[in-house]
């Protein structure tokens, strides 16, 4: 699902040119370069002390861009054992750093997006689902390290004067970032990349974090396994939609090397260093550390369970058609067909006094489409209606079904002369409201670790994750194993269960 976002701009723009107020986010500062997507923030007004070393050349980041950044993000993740984990492996980079590592504050944004990333004075974040993924505290390391390095260096601090020389910063405010559908998609952890390290900088990065954590006693594999780790990642969730792992355009930022070149580099830097087998891997100790972290959506945004949507706060719920898949963001839902032919928006939003759901729809929501043929329904017992829209290239049917002052809003829309009307009526079939007790028992899903019993293997593992598509591979990813690969028993292993 994250590949839609890269890989179909011009669907992007058409059906997500909503009227909509823009996301709060300003111009630009921050970066992400181990994850789904680059974002920048503002420079802020500097603050007594330093966190890391000084940056003259750019403003510090204030409270403020800090806040609007968890606001894009989910907000922070309260995880004290994680975090616990996470400062100790920063404080032992910074003693083994010979000075060059100042202080380092961390903040866990509550997103399950693979993702981390530095503000040049020396704010680290790192999602929740770049946690679930590693599987020992080397690897976090090299993680931590890595964001580090990039600041240490002063990557952020070149990159952002070039673009202010050139005038990109304005230019993506205006462009993108004022852009609703934009603004969604960085809410959606997407692959929306505004602003992106060089090649050399990331190779830098991860020579520079590989002597640094062995430097700090663990083991320099550790950042060729997470990196392997990633690319098992994008493999899987790339497969789910029929996509090409190999496409340069999965890779986890398009203009950086691909994970392939980056692994063998890092790998040739750890054997520089000695033999595998050196410094502290620390496995069982890191999975202590995010054992009952969650995992995936976060119910208060609604959940995708399959092609299903539950939002519990709304008390609100719908099937996407067949083919399709789902990704739940903080204020709407998007999907795409398999195929990349269809694509799907959903959200919701509060009608003014003097309108009826008519007069909405007919209006029109998508600059440069044209609105017909309004049709009123019944929906769940709800007054609804549809309409046509037509846009260059593609056809749209507009829904919207009325609960009290709250209007729940679906697009979807095909590519060439096809009309989409048959999968919208059956996606507004599936709209139901939830009783209170239903919305009560939609529960989050969380990371738990279990040890492997004499027997056990990935399948049977697997077979306790019966809420999660592709179990297995699902199964396989997050536990480091290769195709056909064993489990050890005693040994413990990680499973997303309710």
């Amino acid at each position: 699902m994250l590949a839609f976002w890269r890989d179909m701009p011009l669907l992007l723009r058409l059906i997500c040119r909503m009227r909509l107020a823009a996301l709060a986010l300003p111009a630009l500062l921050l970066v992400g370069c181990t994850g789904d997507q680059s974002v920048l923030l503002p420079p802020q007004a500097p603050a007594d002390g330093d966190i890391a070393p000084r940056v003259s050349t750019l403003q510090r980041a204030s409270d403020s861009e800090h806040l609007r950044l968890l606001s894009a993000f989910g907000g922070e993740f309260r995880a004290p054992k994680a975090r616990a984990a996470l400062d100790e492996v920063v404080q032992r980079l910074a003693k083994a750093g010979e000075g060059q590592i100042g202080s380092y504050e961390i903040t866990i944004l509550n997103s399950p997006a693979v993702n981390a990333f530095a503000l040049p004075n020396g704010r680290l974040y790192i999602t929740r689902g770049l946690l679930v993924l590693a599987n020992d505290t080397a690897e976090i390391a090299s993680v931590l390290a890595h964001e580090i390095a990039h600041v240490t260096a002063q990557h952020a601090v070149e990159r952002a004067e070039r673009e202010l020389e050139s005038a990109l910063v304005s230019q993506v405010v205006s462009q993108v970032l004022k852009d609703p559908a934009q603004g969604a998609a960085v809410q959606a952890g997407s692959k929306l990349s505004l602003a992106k390290f060089s090649r050399q900088q990331e190779l830098t990065a991860d020579q520079i974090s590989v002597r640094n954590i062995s430097r700090a006693g663990y083991d320099p594999y550790g950042a060729g396994r997470f990196l392997a780790a990633l690319g098992r990642n994008t493999a899987f969730r790339s497969s789910g939609q029929n996509q090409n792992p190999d496409d340069k355009r999965l890779d986890i930022l398009s203009s950086h090397p691909q994970t392939p070149e980056r692994i063998a580099a890092v790998t040739a830097a750890a054997r520089q260093i000695g033999a595998p087998g050196i410094g502290e891997r620390d496995g069982p100790r890191w999975l202590q550390a995010i054992d009952g972290i969650a995992y995936g959506d976060d119910p208060r945004d609604g959940v995708v369970r399959g092609r299903t949507y539950l939002n519990s706060a709304l008390q609100i719920s719908f099937t996407a058609p067949e083919g399709f898949g789902l990704e739940a963001a903080r204020d709407m839902v998007i999907g795409v067909s398999a195929n990349g032919s269809q694509a799907l928006r959903f959200d919701s939003v509060t009608l003014k006094a003097d309108q009826t759901l008519q007069s909405y729809v007919a209006a029109g929501w998508i600059d440069g489409v044209e609105t017909t043929v309004v049709e009123t329904l019944d929906i769940a017992g709800q007054p609804a209606v549809i309409a046509v829209g037509k846009g260059t290239d593609w056809t749209f049917r507009l829904a919207a079904i009325q609960a009290g002052s709250r209007v729940y809003r679906f697009i979807l829309a095909a590519r060439g002369g096809g009309d989409p009307e048959r999968p919208m009526r059956a996606l507004l079939q599936s709209f139901r409201v939830m009783s209170a007790e239903e919305a009560r028992s939609i529960k989050p899903m969380q990371v738990r670790t279990v040890a492997a019993a004499a027997g056990d293997t990935p399948a049977t593992l697997a077979a306790r994750m019966p809420e999660q598509d592709r179990a297995l591979e699902l199964f396989m990813v997050l536990n480091g194993i290769e195709r056909g690969g064993a489990l050890t028993p005693g040994q413990r292993y990680k499973i997303v269960t309710e």
